[in-house]
């Protein structure tokens, strides 16, 4: 039986299984929640060019800033649980890169605070991202884009 109360926030280099996280979701809110909403982000290969991203983290410092916007979105909408994972090391194109899973009461709370949470990570969260081309080189480290921004400035 999974964990009814799992840390809301896990950093690995392994994937993650998405099946198992929900479970994790779904023990924790015990039957209160309405909705659960899940997003998971994969790498994408762009059209054939890349072979893979390899993401880059501070251990202890970005679970630590995940964590706080967790919290957030728990002051802000009426959670009854929340998961995040993001792994790091090299992922390869169609591999989950980030698992967000939202509980509550009511669906557009669940899916708010999802979106509000994928939108912290794209543009805030202390991860670095670098491309590995299909080519065997490297490419250079992949900025958050002006769409992102946008997106994430709406929460403020």
């Amino acid at each position: 039986m999974p964990d009814p109360t799992p840390d809301p926030v896990s950093i690995q280099a392994e994937p993650f299984d998405v099946a198992a996280e929900i479970a994790r979701v779904e023990a924790e809110h015990g039957g209160r929640a309405g909705a659960v909403v899940t997003f998971t982000g994969l790498c994408r290969d762009e059209g054939g060019r890349l072979k893979g991203l390899e993401l880059e983290h501070y251990p202890g410092m970005a679970e630590a800033e995940i964590g706080r916007v967790v919290e957030a979105a728990r002051a802000r909408w009426p959670l009854q649980a929340v998961r995040v994972v993001h792994r790091h090391g090299l992922v390869e194109p169609g591999d989950g890169i980030v698992l967000v899973v939202t509980a509550s009461s009511h669906r557009v709370a669940a899916f708010e605070a999802a979106t509000f949470l994928m939108d912290y990570l794209k543009t805030r969260a202390p991860f670095w991202k670098r491309e590995h081309l299909a080519d065997g080189t490297t490419g250079g480290w992949v900025e958050a884009t002006e769409a992102d921004d946008a997106a994430a400035e709406r929460w403020a």
